[in-house]
């Protein structure tokens, strides 16, 4: 049985005006000039300058022509010439029929996978070692490493191009790709790649010779770092050792990553939204000029409002449509300058708080200066929501006297020392990096010595959490940091 009834609820819903200011607070710099012109491109009622009611305040009123002169295009561009604009206004011929004209190459880049397969055309193989290579060759990760064994190859052969083939043919067939540059590619393993590395090398001096051994006999304690058990096995001195160790060193265990595709491959450069400046111990914040772009309503789709609203009795019904499609356009360019300005003000006091919170780093630049800090701090601080804060610090960098940072550096957890202070984990782990570059690089700090060390300087921590800190900082454990 059907049945209405009426039911009051409390909801909260973000509006789609919320969610975009959401999305543009949380854009860096890059990002949100990209956002801005998509912006300008879609709503043409938002133009890039000044305000001109500012301008009007500040100039004499008989500069308002020479302003409209300025302009480069006005509105009447696009409307009254879009259907009859002559040929020749869009046609270039700056050419006689006797100037020679050169086509200028565009340089397309190839990947790895391809350059081995043009190496593969240079070989003299036949039609089907080639099918078997090539696929050996499709099998390769970015690396250069063919992670499978030959029986699952031989049946991927088989389902996919219907092609049988022995394990016998596909060795010989992955010995002539290993035969390819650059030298190891086409490896199954580390201790492959380095072999092939070692046996293409034409002067086979007695470190190569001694590096040979080591790897075919002897990999897993290479790895483990006991060199006394190498020495002791090979019957080397130190110095004997040591220059096996370095060829071994200058060989590449990636080496498909070593092919350079200009194409692909990009440099990422750091845009900072915050410009920190230290003047004789006062610190001054700005944002990045590229995070505070001018904008503003374009005049004549104001004009042309006020106009069609004057006649808003008389004017037909597709003047009308004009007039409600340009509001919606006014309209959604205010709320894009506002939100705008709004991103600008939330970035700059969730910054100054930051700032004030870690003043002594600052000015100093010394990481053991970086106080305990967390998002909550910021917020209490700030009166702002923590997820505004959080959204802020993600992906944004301050320009500073010491190097660009990323706003999220600031933020560590904190904990206490026998005495009772507070100190920042980021401090910890500032000691710990310096003991450990400091360290004998024969006899390696062990995690149970660098948590005596930092015992002896009321840091009173666990060996496992130690090992946490020592982690995160990305440095190996003490036998894999041994050196001769």
């Amino acid at each position: 049985m059907l049945k209405q009834s009426l039911q009051q609820k409390l909801l909260q819903k973000l509006s789609p005006q919320q969610i975009q200011m959401i999305k543009l607070l949380e854009l860096p710099t890059l990002q949100l000039e990209q956002r801005i012109k998509k912006e300008m491109e879609e709503n043409p009622a938002l133009e890039e300058g000044a305000d001109e009611d500012e301008n009007d305040d500040l100039n004499n009123n008989d500069d308002d022509e020479q302003n409209e002169n300025d302009d480069e295009f006005s509105l009447e561009d696009y409307i009254d010439d879009e259907d009859d604009i002559p040929a020749y206004r869009l046609q270039v011929n700056n050419y006689s029929k006797d100037d020679e004209r050169k086509e200028i190459p565009f340089s397309g880049g190839i990947s790895f996978h391809e350059n081995l397969k043009d190496q593969l055309g240079l070989k003299q193989i036949n039609s089907r070692e080639r099918v078997l290579a090539e696929f050996l060759i499709g099998s390769m990760d970015e690396d250069g490493y063919i992670h499978r064994d030959l029986e699952s190859i031989a049946d991927d052969l088989v389902f996919n191009q219907n092609v049988s083939a022995s394990v016998e043919e596909l060795e010989n067939a992955l010995f002539i790709v290993q035969d390819l540059d650059p030298a190891g590619i086409g490896a199954r393993s580390l201790k492959e790649c380095l072999l092939i590395q070692l046996d293409r090398k034409e002067h086979k001096s007695i470190a190569i010779i001694n590096a040979h051994e080591i790897i075919f006999s002897y990999f897993e304690e290479f790895t483990k770092r006991h060199y006394d058990k190498i020495m002791q096995k090979l019957e080397l001195d130190e110095t004997e050792l040591k220059n096996a160790l370095e060829v071994i060193l200058k060989l590449n265990p990636k080496p498909g990553s070593s092919y350079s595709d200009s194409s692909v491959r990009s440099a990422q450069t750091i845009i900072p939204d915050f410009i920190l400046e230290n003047y004789s111990g006062k610190l001054e914040l700005s944002l990045n000029a590229r995070n505070a772009p001018e904008l503003r309503l374009s005049r004549d789709y104001s004009d042309m409002l006020q106009d069609l609203s004057r006649n808003k009795e008389s004017g037909s019904r597709s003047e009308k449509d004009a007039a409600v499609f340009i509001k919606q356009k006014l309209d959604s360019a205010k709320w894009f300058i506002d939100a705008i300005k709004q991103r600008q003000n939330t970035l700059m006091v969730t910054m100054n708080a930051i700032l004030e919170y870690q003043e002594e780093f600052f000015i100093q630049g010394d990481e053991t200066l970086l106080k305990p800090m967390i998002l909550k701090d910021i917020a209490e601080k700030t009166g702002l929501d923590i997820s505004t804060i959080s959204r802020v610090a993600n992906s944004k960098y301050i320009q500073t006297p010491f190097g660009n940072y990323l706003l999220k550096h600031f933020f560590s957890e904190g904990m206490q020392t026998d005495s009772g202070e507070e100190v920042s984990t980021r401090e910890i782990k500032q000691i710990l990096k310096e003991c450990i570059e400091n360290e004998n690089k024969r006899r390696p700090l062990t995690d149970d010595k660098l948590a005596a060390i930092l015992k002896d300087k009321k840091y009173v921590i666990a060996r496992r959490t130690v090992a946490k800190y020592r982690e995160q900082l990305g440095i190996p454990v003490a036998r894999l940091r041994k050196k001769l």
